[in-house]
């Protein structure tokens, strides 16, 4: 089958097209012929050697979110046969024609969903709710800030706060805000020309946020306590501005009762991701169907063996959504 190769880490010309064996069959596992395979920002640092080591996960081919029909089944899987439609996180393999998914973290692809935008939805919509609803609390009535909004997760979020009932602040580039405000943001902030904790305390009179979502790290960080209400939570998501030290007085988390909590689905046990694809899947599936109130959101498609070109579109942080890959010329 063919899939990206990497040879070495370093600038997305280092992923090739190649030949590579189709994956064996475990017996929890669907083998999948994927129709599309979403990108996301961990690709790029497995590209660039973050991880350490090329096969972090399952596979050391690139790539961790895919959307495609099951070809094969393992003994042991269960509610899923040849034929049917599937999309889903993957721990490494995406980028293939050929992928194997535990059934345990594949969800069947709504009906009237096609594969492309099938594939902008397991990462970031379960991320999305696991930091935000299941580890964040919010509720209807509760008001959250997101960071990086017009991105994959981030545009995830806002929906999802919005379908909550919650009152949406969203960080983004100007040119982006008519997007990120159609999702249900309710205040867009132009984070080259304005101050989010200045317009947090405006807007809120001083009270602050339920929930901030951050995807940005320590630039981010003295902002983000400062305009947290008392009791609220801070979800660390990423940290594209740069992790290290941060800085805190303690006597803020102390008597402001507040909770800074990270998560990275990557690294977390299989068990865990379990738990996360059925959270996400029993709470917000069905709202992808004709009619319902979510949307993926795709920025641009390329073909396999453009992944490169992918990764600079992803690297030049111009998207809105996600880009996807599709196995097709």
């Amino acid at each position: 089958m063919k899939a990206i190769t990497l040879d070495t880490f370093g600038n997305p010309d280092v992923m090739q097209l190649g030949e590579v064996p189709t994956p064996h069959v475990r017996p929890t596992d669907l083998l999948v012929r994927v129709h599309a395979a979403g990108v996301n920002r961990a690709d790029l640092t497995h590209r660039t050697g973050g991880y350490g080591r090329p096969d972090f996960g399952d596979s050391p081919i690139i790539g961790l979110e895919i959307a495609g029909e099951v070809i094969a089944t393992g003994a042991d899987v269960v509610g899923y046969r040849i034929g049917d439609r599937v999309m889903g996180v993957v721990g490494g393999g995406a980028y293939a024609e050929i992928a194997r998914i535990d059934y345990r973290m594949a969800m069947p692809i709504p009906a009237l969903l096609d594969y492309v935008h099938a594939a902008a939805i397991p990462e970031v919509f379960v991320t999305a709710h696991e930091a935000m609803l299941h580890l964040g609390r919010l509720k209807s009535g509760d008001s959250v800030l997101i960071h990086a909004a017009a991105g994959g997760v981030g545009s995830a979020a806002v929906q999802l706060a919005y379908a909550t009932g919650a009152t949406v602040y969203a960080t983004t580039e100007g040119s982006k805000s008519a997007r990120v405000e159609h999702l249900g943001a309710d205040v867009a902030i132009d984070y080259k020309q304005e101050d989010f904790a200045e317009v947090i305390a405006s807007k809120t009179e001083g009270r602050g946020v339920d929930v901030i979502i951050d995807f940005i790290g320590a630039p981010y960080f003295s902002r983000n306590i400062a305009s947290l209400a008392n009791g609220g939570r801070l979800i660390q998501v990423g940290i594209l501005g740069g992790g290290g030290e941060v800085s805190v007085q303690l006597e803020h988390i102390l008597y402001r009762h507040l909770q800074i909590i990270g998560t990275v689905m990557k690294s977390r046990s299989q068990p865990e991701k379990h738990a996360m694809i059925r959270r996400f899947r029993e709470h917000w599936l069905e709202r992808f169907e004709g009619g319902g109130s979510l949307e993926p959101v795709v920025d641009s498609t390329f073909a396999l063996a453009r992944a490169a070109d992918a990764h600079r579109r992803m690297e030049s942080s111009e998207n809105v959504g996600k880009i996807i890959l599709t196995m097709g010329d």
